[in-house]
């Protein structure tokens, strides 16, 4: 039997970007990108992209910049966070609670803040972040811009040896 397949007509586009920059400092090392949290300690969710909590509150999903008042004692940095890349996470709660509910009081994961590893730096609140090799190259290129200008600065100068103020 003679298989042909046109080549035109089988395609498959995949596209993918590391958002490590984006995540929270509280978020867990090991992932290049990550769209969602979840939160099974206090059954939220959180958008990287938007900065923006998920949750239900008198029976809604709210989404808000903090969360509520009744989770104030919640520490981010050592509550257990499930990484979702799903647009809409909140859809799929009834499963997300049933199936992370042994993860309610594991503390075993090491927030971005606390990672040595030189990726991390990139996060411009990480406490490394001026070793982060972008800066570096950053700043190389500015001391490189500095000898070239031997400290004139950036642009053309205007010459004002001529002017009244120098008489």
């Amino acid at each position: 039997m003679l298989m042909a397949f046109n080549t035109n007509q089988i395609s498959a586009q995949i596209r993918f970007s590391f958002n490590i920059g984006l995540q929270p400092l509280w978020g867990p090392i090991g992932y290049d990108h990550v769209e969602n949290y979840y939160l099974p300690e206090i059954d939220a969710y959180y958008n990287v992209d938007s900065r923006m909590y998920t949750y239900i509150s008198y029976g809604r999903w709210v989404n808000t910049r903090s969360l509520p008042w009744r989770y104030r004692n919640y520490d981010l940095y050592s509550g257990y966070k499930v990484v979702m890349n799903d647009s809409r996470p909140f859809l799929h709660y009834d499963r997300d609670r049933v199936k992370y509910a042994s993860y309610r009081g594991r503390h075993d994961q090491e927030p971005i803040r606390d990672s040595r590893e030189q990726k991390y730096f990139e996060n411009k609140n990480h406490p490394q972040h001026n070793e982060w090799k972008g800066n570096r190259d950053q700043n190389n290129r500015d001391q490189q811009d500095n000898r070239n200008n031997k400290g004139r600065g950036r642009g053309r100068e205007k010459d004002n040896s001529n002017s009244r103020d120098n008489e």
